[in-house]
């Protein structure tokens, strides 16, 4: 039998996506840290090109900027996260209702990078408040393996080598909150990367 307990926290990141960086990026930057805590690192700019479902919304030429915070996030908290980059998404929209920014969250642990997405579809598990998890990669190997329906902007390879960092940045998170008093056996266990 199972025995219910609590899993590790895990390393939040954004992805920041938006044709008007200019306006939105203090903004959404300042929303952010104040809910979530400061940034551990922002990833450099990157033009998005991998789809054309943004552009009308948002416009052209799309670019991405992807958060990874300090502070680490339970499992759990991943739906309200969404829950609350959706409403940073409606404050800083055009008086018609479209938005500026695209933010969309996820959380990196040893095993797994899940997103947080309102559309439900046949692989996405239900996190309330009308939220669903995305198990977007797996970690097995020693690095990310991508799955049938992972988007093709997150199994690019320079997204796939910044979630790598940010899981190295994790994995030393973990190390670094185990007391050095304690025996190693009760230190936490990740595959090996």
């Amino acid at each position: 039998m199972s025995h219910p307990h609590e899993p590790v926290a895990g390393k939040l990141v954004v992805s920041v996506l938006s044709a008007d960086f200019p306006t939105v990026w203090q903004p959404v930057l300042a929303a952010l840290q104040a809910h979530f805590g400061p940034v551990e690192i922002a990833y450099a700019a990157r033009p998005f090109a991998h789809t054309a479902y943004y552009n009308d919304e948002l416009g052209t030429p799309l670019v991405r900027r992807l958060l990874a915070f300090t502070p680490l996030l339970p499992q759990d908290a991943l739906g309200p996260a969404k829950c609350f980059t959706n409403a940073v998404e409606e404050r800083l929209a055009r008086p018609d209702g479209s938005r500026l920014v695209n933010l969309d969250p996820g959380l990196v642990t040893c095993e797994r990078f899940v997103l947080a997405t309102g559309k439900n579809y046949t692989h996405r598990i239900y996190l309330g408040q009308g939220i669903f998890g995305d198990l977007t990669l797996v970690f097995q190997a020693g690095s990310w393996q991508t799955l049938p329906w992972t988007f093709p902007d997150y199994a690019a390879p320079d997204m796939l080598a910044r979630l790598t960092d940010v899981r190295c940045r994790y994995r030393r998170d973990l190390r670094e909150a185990v007391p050095r008093i304690n025996p190693p056996e009760k230190e936490p266990t990740c595959p090996k990367a």
